[in-house]
């Protein structure tokens, strides 16, 4: 099997079969040996549906159900784990991704690389979605004293022999595009076209990419526990300042202390306190759940699936 198209489901159940078509040409044009991996993340609208179709009239299509919603990580997870390609794509299943830049991408893997991302050169997204995008990249490359683009996406073309490290990787919280990166393997990118969503809108609430974020920055890095100590030092220092400072008032001014600046301090104290409880919990809510080892994903049923799991 030369290419595996890995591609997690979640909504866009009307995308499906224009999803099909394209990459269908696609791989027709390439290649007779090819196969398209869906996983349905336990869609709400019922997407399985419409893969037991596509399953049914096209020997080249793996049908992969999980047991509930895993989420986006989990669902690609799962779906590299049972593919065969030499080389794996990995895309979004709402067309956002263009079938048509897979020859691209392959191409220039050819040139003596293992991994090539997508970057979107244009974002058909929302200027409030970028905004907090590029936010949360920045606070992140700091945290992790990385240089993540941005614009990097999850699709891409992958050898699989880096499918196999990633796969093997024991963090239950994890990031398609920082984890492939990570594991150092030659890298490279180019730009592609970003087309706008074929329906709908993103199932990722505000809330969910809130969450998300907290798990990426706690999950990659300490240097959050290593800024809330250095607050702690710097508290510290002051606190001791202004105690001298007092007791030189006291003697010299013959003035009594406020008891509005007390009371500040002890409400700034407080909340750094309960910050600082409340940043290390998050860490050690990480750890439990990495120590708990429960499965990343339950698959419920896999059509067409002469493959093992990796």
């Amino acid at each position: 099997m030369l290419f595996s198209a890995v591609i997690p489901v979640y909504g866009c159940r009307a995308a499906l079969p224009e999803l099909h078509r394209r990459l269908t040409e696609t791989f027709s044009a390439m290649t007779t040996e090819y196969e398209i991996v869906l996983v349905n993340d336990n869609c709400p609208e019922n997407s399985w549906e419409v893969i037991e179709e596509l399953c049914a009239k096209d020997s080249h299509v793996k049908g992969i159900e999980l047991s509930r919603n895993f989420g986006q990580q989990n669902a690609i997870l799962a779906g590299l784990n049972h593919c065969t390609g030499e080389w794996v794509i990995v895309m979004d299943c709402d067309l956002q991704d263009r079938p048509e830049e897979i020859p691209r991408l392959y191409a220039k893997a050819q040139e003596g690389y293992d991994v090539v991302f997508a970057r979107r050169a244009d974002r058909q997204d929302s200027k409030i979605k970028l905004f907090w995008a590029s936010r949360f990249y920045k606070v992140y490359n700091f945290a992790t004293d990385g240089t993540y683009d941005g614009a990097l996406c999850n699709f891409s073309v992958v050898n699989k022999k880096v499918i196999k490290e990633y796969c093997a990787m024991p963090e239950q919280y994890r990031d398609y595009v920082m984890y492939i990166k990570w594991l150092g393997f030659r890298t490279t990118a180019i730009d592609v076209e970003h087309n706008a969503r074929f329906e709908g809108e993103s199932s990722y609430t505000f809330q969910k990419k809130v969450n998300l974020a907290i798990e990426l920055l706690t999950s990659q890095s300490d240097k959050m526990l290593r800024l809330v100590v250095g607050l702690g030092f710097g508290m510290t220092l002051l606190s001791f300042i202004a105690i001298i400072l007092i007791v030189i008032q006291y003697f010299i001014a013959d003035v009594d202390p406020g008891w509005s600046s007390i009371v500040a301090s002890n409400f700034l104290i407080g909340g750094l306190t309960i910050m600082t409880i409340g940043m290390v919990g998050i860490y050690v809510g990480n750890i439990f759940v990495q120590t708990k080892d429960r499965p990343k994903f339950v698959i419920r049923q896999i059509l067409n699936d002469d493959s093992e799991e990796r």
